[in-house]
């Protein structure tokens, strides 16, 4: 004999929780009303137009997601949205000052340390949390601590070149 309810019809799914979520993006607070197993790349995305932030594998594998959780680098796509309520988000679209860019994004540009650019968001956002870790000793320790960015086009060399410049550059004032 089967479950009697599933065999008269009646939905077994859980039902969809939502709730409230306030976010505090690039200095900006959001409002939102979210299912909450909503992710934090998701609603970044899909409800604020934050698209800079790049939906990848989706799994945690490949670092495309990476964004700023209080200063530390998170992947939006294993983070829920509820879980980022009341703490600072920041994503690639708010790494750059009203002066240019951010001298991390700067020495990707000086390096081309990108090819066709859809990892490079996550990659700056792991460079500049390095950097501030302060982990931008030596050309091992960088790839050691990028190693969660994944780079199709095998622009490594170049990334790696590009974090050294921005560290030798920008020192304690080339993080956020």
């Amino acid at each position: 004999m089967g479950n009697l309810a599933s065999s008269r019809g009646v939905d077994q799914r859980p039902a969809i929780t939502e709730r409230v979520v306030t976010l505090t993006v690039n200095g900006r607070s959001h409002t939102l009303r979210l299912d909450t197993r909503v992710t934090l790349l998701d609603a970044l995305r899909d409800r604020l137009g934050l698209v800079g932030t790049k939906k990848g594998c989706d799994q945690g594998a490949c670092g495309a997601c990476t964004v700023h959780l209080d200063g530390r680098r998170v992947l939006a796509c294993l983070t829920l949205a509820a879980q980022a309520e009341g703490r600072e988000i920041t994503t690639i679209e708010g790494v750059s000052g009203t002066d240019g860019p951010h001298p991390v994004q700067q020495a990707f540009m000086d390096q081309d340390g990108f090819q066709c650019g859809f990892c490079t968001p996550g990659q700056i956002m792991s460079a500049v949390a390095l950097m501030a870790e302060g982990r931008a000793g030596s050309d091992e320790e960088i790839r050691e601590y990028m190693s969660g960015n994944l780079c199709r086009c095998g622009a490594y060399s170049n990334i790696v070149a590009a974090v050294r410049q921005a560290a030798s550059q920008g020192g304690p004032d080339a993080h956020l």
